[in-house]
């Protein structure tokens, strides 16, 4: 077993290296159709999958989000979104392995099917029951409203990279029954039903190792970073080194 650190950047690099092999998304984007949701997470993860069929160009992680968490500088309002969002490029929507710039969740979400995927960050995780929620600022639901519509109504996969830096201890339907409750003020929060992929998830698809959060924090640029124990054969921890060594050192987010 051995004990490594993995930063919030490094942890999204990760989990987008991993999904990139996904079995679900590598089938859809042979014959179906793939919508990553625009989102800091989601960003890295387009990279790797716009990378791997070779259509990156065009793409650029700096807008591509709706709604963002900021230190309070004054470059968001109440509700998280930028002042100026003049630079949304959509989300990334890929039908037989082609990106239709310009697309977003809402232009496809009619046509979507059994077979295709949908990716969609979230806001909250709770790691020992592998569950997730989404903070939700927009009256009709946002995007995670309209997914749902193909996600239970046609059994469209939904796929939910989170890293562990947004753990929380609560039962996420309390908290939901909280934030949801009238009167309360700021972001509601919708738990879903999803396949919930972390760092773990991620080493464990990439590597065979296990992995499993044994402390976290940090300062001077290691804020919000997680320690990972792994364990497992020899050659899947090795392999899992290799891996977190050649992720370590990503750049914090910047816009």
């Amino acid at each position: 077993m051995k004990q490594f650190l993995i930063t919030p950047a490094a942890g999204k690099r990760l989990i987008a290296r991993a999904l990139k092999d996904h079995s679900a998304i590598k089938d859809a984007i042979k014959s179906g159709v793939v919508v990553i949701i625009a989102g800091t997470t989601n960003g890295y993860v387009a990279e790797e999958i716009l990378s791997s069929v070779n259509q990156l160009e065009g793409f650029s992680r700096k807008r591509f989000f709706r709604g963002i968490v900021l230190p309070p500088v004054g470059l968001t309002s109440e509700s998280g979104r930028l002042k100026d969002e003049s630079g949304f490029p959509g989300d990334v929507v890929l039908v037989d392995g082609v990106w239709k710039k310009g697309l977003t969740i809402f232009d496809v979400i009619d046509d979507l099917k059994e077979g295709d995927v949908i990716l969609k960050g979230a806001n909250a995780l709770d790691v020992s029951d592998k569950k997730a929620a989404i903070y939700i600022g927009h009256p009709q639901g946002g995007t995670i409203g309209a997914a749902l519509q193909a996600v239970v109504g046609r059994r469209v996969r939904l796929i939910l990279p989170v890293g562990l830096e947004k753990r929380v201890t609560n039962d996420l339907d309390d908290l939901a029954l909280c934030l949801n409750s009238p009167g309360a003020k700021g972001p509601r929060l919708l738990p879903v039903v999803g396949e919930v992929f972390t760092e773990i998830e991620a080493l464990a698809s990439l590597t065979g190792a296990h992995a499993e959060m044994v402390a976290a924090g940090g300062v001077a640029g290691a804020e919000g970073s997680i320690w990972l124990a792994v364990s497992g054969k020899s050659v899947e921890v090795e392999a899992a080194q290799e891996l977190i060594k050649s992720i370590s050192k990503e750049p914090q987010f910047t816009f």
